[in-house]
């Protein structure tokens, strides 16, 4: 059965379903992944809610699914495009192969598309609605600007706690990896999640250390009527934010967020620390910016610049403990070298409690 991919700007590109045949149209947003492995953790990152991900890396699913390297208990994205997925996986580790995992879950697996096609239209033309599908004449509607039920789609429902550290870290669940909540952990950190819309007093009698807003889907507008609750929380703990969550600090304090042309989704993003000049190789996966110019007035200044388009990738409070980064510290997938981010969150934790302790 012949299955096409239907681009909003009226490109339409034949392929190859690896997955089980169906009538079912799928709809979502499609972007594109650069990244040469990570696929597991990309399926499985809540940021990608609903989108169908292409992948430009030609070779997808040779090491195939494993237990251990899932973000969250499912995938979120809406389809699957790659060019060649359906080879042997052959990892020791592996127990599914991609189609395998896939079809479990009723998610397309659309292969043999002309990807480095489909990648020039959105690099051209932006991020836009596409559709998967066997029928063939059909025609893309673009879809509304905002989409609320993302974040509580896949935040969690009630308060969820691990590990057994001195330190107590409140995580504001917008979309959380567990990358995350490992890197926290392994820091020595016991973690408190909560939903997204938790309120301040609610926080306050869990008693926190440190703050961190998580990442998470969609558009950062989307939650502009939790902006007063979030300053107050932030505010009164360190925090750190990531992705997401940056987007969010940013808006608290006045300043505003654009949608990019196509985003930045990949491994392998150079990030420049202003603080001091390393540059770090980032793994990032987002459509929406912070507009450096808004900042004016709010306090928080520009700490981390991708080194390829100059935009802004964090921030830094000038006199809170407040600091946030775009790209992902815990980097799964991607290089490590800036996981000691959250070595310096958890410095700013035991610095501010010092401070504290002083004036007691």
């Amino acid at each position: 059965m012949k299955n096409y991919l239907y681009l909003e700007n009226g490109s339409v590109f034949e392929g190859e379903l690896l997955t089980k045949p169906t009538e079912k149209t799928t709809n979502g947003e499609i972007v594109f992944f650069t990244g040469m492995t990570g696929y597991q953790e990309v399926l499985t990152d809540p940021s990608y809610k609903d989108q169908i991900v292409i992948f430009t890396y030609p070779l997808i699913g040779n090491y195939g699914i494993n237990e251990h390297d899932f973000e969250s208990k499912k995938p979120h994205v809406a389809g699957v495009i790659v060019y060649e997925g359906n080879m042997s996986h052959s990892h020791y580790q592996a127990k599914y192969s991609l189609s395998d995992y896939l079809d479990k879950w009723d998610i397309p697996l659309l292969s043999h598309v002309d990807t480095r096609a489909v990648v020039k239209n959105i690099r051209q033309e932006g991020s836009m609605q596409a559709v998967i599908t066997s029928k063939e004449g059909f025609a893309v509607k673009p879809c509304a600007d905002v989409i609320t039920a993302h974040v509580a789609g896949v935040s969690t429902k009630v308060v969820k706690s691990f590990g057994e550290g001195d330190k107590h870290v409140v995580m504001m669940d917008f979309g959380y990896k567990k990358s995350i909540l490992n890197s926290l952990v392994e820091q020595g950190c016991r973690v408190s999640i909560v939903p997204f819309d938790t309120g301040f007093e609610q926080i306050k009698e869990l008693q926190p250390d440190g703050i961190l807003l998580s990442n998470g889907p969609g558009d950062p507008k989307q939650l502009e009527y939790l902006l007063g609750n979030l300053k107050k929380i932030i505010t009164q703990f360190p925090t750190m934010g990531i992705c997401l969550g940056h987007q969010l600090t940013a808006l608290a304090f006045g300043g505003n967020t654009k949608k990019m042309l196509f985003g930045h989704r990949g491994a392998n993003q150079p990030v420049v620390d202003l603080k001091t000049k390393r540059v770090y190789m980032s793994s990032q996966n987002h459509s929406y910016e912070v507009d450096e110019p808004s900042l004016q007035g709010s306090k928080l200044q520009v700490r981390f610049r991708n080194v390829n388009d100059s935009t802004v990738e964090g921030l830094i409070h000038e006199d809170l403990p407040i600091f946030t980064t775009q790209y992902h510290p815990e980097a799964n997938p991607g290089p490590i070298e800036s996981s000691e981010l959250f070595k310096d969150f958890l410095q700013m934790i035991n610095d501010y409690s010092g401070r504290e302790k002083a004036y007691a």
